[in-house]
């Protein structure tokens, strides 16, 4: 199963944004940047990252988007859910009722295992855990934002 683009250029977008936590607001077009990420589909991710609570807007000439929680309290698994949906790699995971052989079928119990798997270590990752990584790693050269 592979994650969308949504969800991966998403977390990549929030990892910016913990890098720079009380720095103040960022500008969509910075992010993009130093993510190398195509603005247009940037901000079409904010939409609902903002009604999940995981950023907040701010308008005006100092505008921009900052985090809406500490990066310790947003957990990789409500990202994933917020720009993703289910990562049941099958439907009869989440809904059962469209195969009738769901109960007596094995490669069932298998797929659930793989979500349950993929559930729990996204979890227990939080954006904080991918900023310290990130540290370990080094951090990219041009990460400096002029507001």
């Amino acid at each position: 199963m592979k994650l969308s683009t949504r969800t991966r250029y998403g977390t990549r977008a929030l990892l910016e944004l913990a890098l720079h936590k009380g720095e103040g607001p960022v500008f969509l077009k910075d992010i993009a940047r130093q993510q190398q990420l195509s603005l247009s589909y940037l901000e079409h991710l904010v939409t609902p990252l903002i009604s999940g609570g995981i950023i907040r807007s701010i308008k005006g000439p100092k505008g921009g988007v900052v985090l809406a929680k500490k990066p310790g309290d947003i957990k990789m698994i409500d990202i994933a859910l917020l720009l993703e949906g289910s990562l049941a790699p099958v439907e009869c995971i989440d809904n059962p009722d469209i195969c009738e052989r769901s109960a007596q079928c094995v490669t069932r119990d298998i797929w659930g295992e793989v979500k349950e798997a993929m559930d729990g270590v996204l979890e227990k990752t939080t954006l904080q855990d991918l900023v310290e990584r990130q540290k370990k790693k080094g951090l990219p050269e041009s990460s400096m934002y002029y507001i």
